[in-house]
């Protein structure tokens, strides 16, 4: 019988471990994908720390996944072999539950699928997934294009679309990093008045590079306090990881103006009731997207240019790209490639 390689977490806190095992079958509802690549997410730590309860174990991460089906199992419509196609955050869900009746199936409370971290994910030359994940992907985006845009891009993507703004309004992305680094793109292609803001003179020709109209310089000046010459921000996408940096920029934000949160700092917002009230401001989180909404990002992605930054390396690197990805030095995403 065939086998296929694959990355395993042995146990929360445990090392990777490289195991070849039979190449897996679908069972009913259910594909099966030989993966091309697969981006390495911050969001791995859930499955290789154990922060989730009831991770079963072994698990093989990675919710980065570009492939093409493979195997259909019983009652698949719409799917055939050889389609390409992504895999993301949204891994499926119960469609049953309160939640999934409203079709908000990123928040489904009975049973959501998560590949990587419920089911086995994309670290691997095969993996199954159901078909309800699955997101068609368009020609002019390779593999590796298509793996960060599974999970960073369609968080930065979506989270735009649906933030309120409109062309010309003035659109913060705080951070230019993994995250930030797509947002500028998404922001400028969008038509938005894009401001990047990050530490340091030394990131400002890559926020132009990026599409920036303007770049604030946190060390420099008081990033609230440049928003406002700007007339105040409609939107500020706050991507960092840092609570302290969120709450700084708050006052940037004009009447009716909203931050929205895709970072997961581990302290709290500091924010006054009073910079809230005054000027209508609100606070709000996004996560990803479905899969229709990975379909739109790749298509967006595709017209209009937006490519995520990656360092490539092979799968049997995976635990060297994996310190890499959480080092923060990666500029800016890691994706893993197969091989044939």
């Amino acid at each position: 019988m065939a086998k296929s390689r694959a990355f395993i977490v042995t146990k929360a806190k445990g090392d990777f471990k490289l195991i070849e095992r039979d190449v897996p079958e679908p069972k009913a509802g259910e594909v099966r994908i030989k993966v091309l690549a697969c981006g390495i997410c911050h969001s791995d730590s859930i499955t290789k720390e154990g922060l989730f309860p009831n991770i079963s174990y072994p698990r093989v991460p990675g919710h980065e996944v570009a492939g093409v089906i493979e195997a259909l199992g019983a009652g698949v419509q719409g799917r055939k072999v050889g389609q390409h196609v992504g895999i993301g955050w949204f891994g499926g869900s119960c469609g049953y539950c309160d939640s999934c009746r409203r079709g908000d199936y990123l928040t489904c409370q009975i049973a959501p699928q998560i590949p990587g971290i419920t089911y086995d994910g994309g670290y691997a030359d095969h993996m199954i997934a159901p078909a309800a994940a699955l997101a068609l992907t368009p020609a002019e985006l390779s593999p590796t294009d298509i793996g960060p845009l599974m999970c960073a891009g369609v968080t930065t993507f979506n989270s735009l679309r649906h933030s309120g703004a409109r062309g010309g309004d003035v659109v913060a992305i705080l951070g230019i990093g993994g995250l930030g680094h797509l947002g500028v793109q998404y922001a400028k292609k969008m038509g938005f008045n894009t401001v990047a803001i990050a530490r340091g003179q030394d990131k400002a020709p890559l926020a132009r590079q990026l599409g920036a109209d303007h770049y604030i310089d946190t060390q420099a000046s008081d990033p609230a306090a440049e928003l406002m010459k700007l007339g105040g921000a409609k939107v500020i996408l706050a991507t960092v990881t840092s609570g302290k940096a969120m709450s700084a920029v708050v006052k940037g934000l004009g009447i009716d103006g909203k931050l929205v949160v895709l970072g997961a700092p581990l302290e709290p917002l500091e924010i006054s009731a009073f910079d809230l009230i005054g000027a209508r401001r609100s606070i709000a989180g996004w996560p990803s997207g479905t899969s229709i909404d990975s379909e739109d990002t790749m298509n967006f992605s595709a017209h209009t240019g937006v490519r995520s930054m990656n360092e490539v390396y092979p799968l049997d690197k995976a635990p060297e790209a994996y310190e890499r990805m959480m080092s923060g030095k990666a500029r800016f995403r890691v994706v893993l490639t197969m091989g044939s």
